[in-house]
């Protein structure tokens, strides 16, 4: 079986257009599956040989005692899934896919800041600095774009247009998809680049002093660590008490777009899912919306 899950993960990269961190996790979890199977023929794989699988799952502890949330145990049947899939595919004989059924996960109840709270957060920050002028461009563009941190971080300057303030991206499963930012985002970087002293390529540098400059300009780059720690600071500094990440600001465009009447199809667009069910995450955020808008425009009839 290990032999046949490295052709399955080199078909995801090349004919799937996965990204590498994609199969890099699809093969910790099908190198779990070896590990629970003892590596048997992918011919001796039945519903009984998953049934007790996923009982393992449910038991198996790390190295620090930690267990497997349920969301993450989901991930592991769904690259056995996929696996499966890809052998049927090659008319190799095995469990048929339709035998592994998903466990129901309840989805965790999306966090993100009314449009007062991210003015709040912006305000935090001295932009008197150079490195102040980039932390409000990065909190800025997140807002306004719906950029995933790891696209962000891989923005170069000429990727980025602040004239036309629209460019493209590739997101996740290599789809490139357009971006759209205000005028203040891009007033923002424009203030920020000015001040540049350098001509390295990234749009977004760190300014740590272990780092030093390099041909490449890679060595500067911010990390996604590095800018969930510039927001987390930010939000604190604000005095908001929920948990605040780069994605959070995600959340919090989509949500923004919402509750200003944009369509579910639009939104999954700019965010880039693949799947509308992704983006329904958003429909039950916007709920208590609906009787604003109910009370607003719902025409009533006089009492007696």
């Amino acid at each position: 079986m290990s032999e046949l899950i490295d052709d399955f993960i080199e078909h995801l990269e090349v004919e799937g257009g996965r990204s590498v961190s994609t199969s890099i996790n699809y093969r910790l979890y099908l190198e779990r599956f070896v590990e629970f199977t003892n590596d048997i023929t992918v011919d001796k794989i039945t519903s009984e040989v998953v049934r007790k699988y996923r009982l393992w799952l449910n038991r198996y502890k790390n190295e620090r005692d930690d267990e497997l949330a349920t969301i993450t145990q989901a991930y592991h049947l769904i690259a056995l899934r996929g696996f499966l899939k890809y052998l049927s595919q090659r008319d190799i004989a095995t469990l048929a896919v339709d035998k592994i059924v998903l466990p129901k996960v309840n989805r965790k109840q999306v966090t993100f800041l009314h449009y007062d709270e991210v003015q709040r957060l912006i305000d935090t920050i001295d932009t008197s600095t150079e490195q102040g002028l980039r932390d409000r461009s990065i909190v800025e563009l997140l807002f306004s774009s719906g950029l995933r941190v790891s696209e962000l971080v891989n923005l170069d300057r000429d990727h980025i247009n602040t004239k036309r303030r629209e460019f493209m991206v590739r997101g996740k499963g290599q789809k490139d998809r357009p971006i759209f930012i205000s005028e203040s985002a891009a007033d923002w970087v424009n203030k920020y680049l000015v001040q540049r002293q350098d001509n390295l390529p990234p749009l977004f540098l760190n300014y740590s002093r272990n780092q030093s400059a390099s041909t490449t300009g890679d060595y500067r780059r911010l990390t996604p660590r590095s800018i969930q720690r510039l927001v987390t600071h930010y939000a604190r500094l604000a005095g908001i008490t929920k948990h605040v990440s780069p994605h959070t600001m995600r959340h919090s465009f989509a949500t923004d777009l919402l509750m200003n009447g944009a369509d579910l199809r639009s939104v999954q667009s700019m965010l880039g899912h693949s799947n509308i069910s992704t983006t329904q995450v958003y429909t039950h955020v916007t709920d208590e919306h609906l009787r604003e808008v109910y009370e607003k425009f719902h025409s009533e009839t006089d009492a007696d």
